[in-house]
């Protein structure tokens, strides 16, 4: 069940992070998102307790504004004000990320690129620096809570992205406890993610006592090392990249080329149109002689025999009449 909780997460040790001096882009990054009031939600203590959160998923249910559910019996509330005091989020500011400035977004497409050029707010992360991947990606499974692929960035994390990076006003209470509501509302499939920020808001509970909790794997905190893996990993897959596509491109191009390109002269096709005509001619004159005539309908199999014209008043002679016996007799 706790790989349920944690498969879609991210912690942050900020202690570490911030010591990272050997590129800026990554140490600019934390900084921001220090700045932007998370560091505490963020970089909460990273400890799972699965028994509790497995009761609250359960029985969790929202109630006007605020969040209940019982936990090992005990009846329990959470509300946007305990929310927010708990991890010191700003209350005010944007909650609607549309609304973040069109001039902002349309400089962080450059800003956000690999290489310099206009990115687009929904492509592939492939095509950003390293630091707004991995910012991607910890937006997706620590902050809306993203499950499955990462490879592409929506334009609401875009603009998210945008919003951190430039130092806007975020109202992340508002903006964080609505994601939760989501997570417990059962008419929709959420992810249920903020397991160490769960767990945090029920220890603060006097009521509730906690049972034993485990701590999160390392893989799942970022740190100066696991940042660094990062980017070594990234590097590689760039690399491995751009060796390939030129290759892809030649092959394709090779492949396409002798039936693309291929050049005959109006003279050589001329008489293969003429002797093609002519051939499939005589092959419709052979086939229409060779085929059988068929019988006429009522005839039994026999052709209709053909009589000769006679003047029929002429039959009334006895003479006529046996010469018409003769010659007609024999043919029925």
């Amino acid at each position: 069940m706790a790989s349920t909780f944690i498969a879609y997460s991210y912690q942050i040790n900020f202690e570490s992070v911030l010591m990272i001096h050997d590129h800026e882009g990554m140490l600019n990054m934390f900084k921001a998102l220090e700045a932007s009031g998370l560091r505490r939600f963020l970089g909460c203590e990273s400890v799972l307790y699965e028994k509790e959160l497995g009761h609250f998923f359960d029985t969790a249910l929202i109630q006007g504004e605020d969040i209940t559910g019982v936990i090992s019996g005990k009846f329990v509330s959470i509300s946007p004000t305990l929310f927010a005091k708990a991890f010191d989020l700003p209350t005010v500011g944007i909650t609607n990320f549309s609304e973040v400035p069109k001039d902002n977004v349309y400089d962080a497409r450059s800003l956000f690129s690999q290489k310099g050029v206009q990115i687009d707010v929904h492509g592939k992360k492939k095509y950003m620096k390293h630091e707004f991947r991995l910012l991607n990606d910890i937006l997706a499974k620590a902050i809306t809570v993203k499950a499955g692929s990462f490879d592409s960035v929506t334009v609401k994390r875009f603009q998210m992205m945008t919003a951190i990076h430039y130092g806007l006003k975020v109202n992340w209470s508002k903006v964080l406890f609505n994601v939760l509501k989501d997570m417990v509302d059962r008419s929709q499939r959420k992810a249920k993610g903020f397991a160490a920020q769960i767990g945090v808001l029920l220890k603060g509970i006097p009521t509730i006592t906690m049972g034993d909790g485990v701590p999160f794997p390392s893989a799942k905190i970022l740190s100066m090392k696991t940042v660094h893996t990062y980017i070594v990993t990234n590097t590689t897959i760039d690399a491995r990249a751009e060796s390939e596509e030129p290759g892809m491109a030649k092959t394709a191009v090779e492949k396409k080329t002798p039936k693309a390109k291929k050049k005959t002269s109006s003279a050589d096709e001329i008489p293969v149109d003429i002797f093609a005509e002519i051939a499939a001619t005589k092959k419709r004159s052979a086939t229409e002689a060779d085929a059988p005539t068929l019988p006429r309908r009522g005839t039994r199999g026999r052709a209709s025999p053909q009589f000769p014209k006679y003047n029929w008043t002429l039959c009334r002679c006895p003479q006529m009449l046996s010469q018409f016996k003769s010659l007609i007799l024999p043919m029925l």
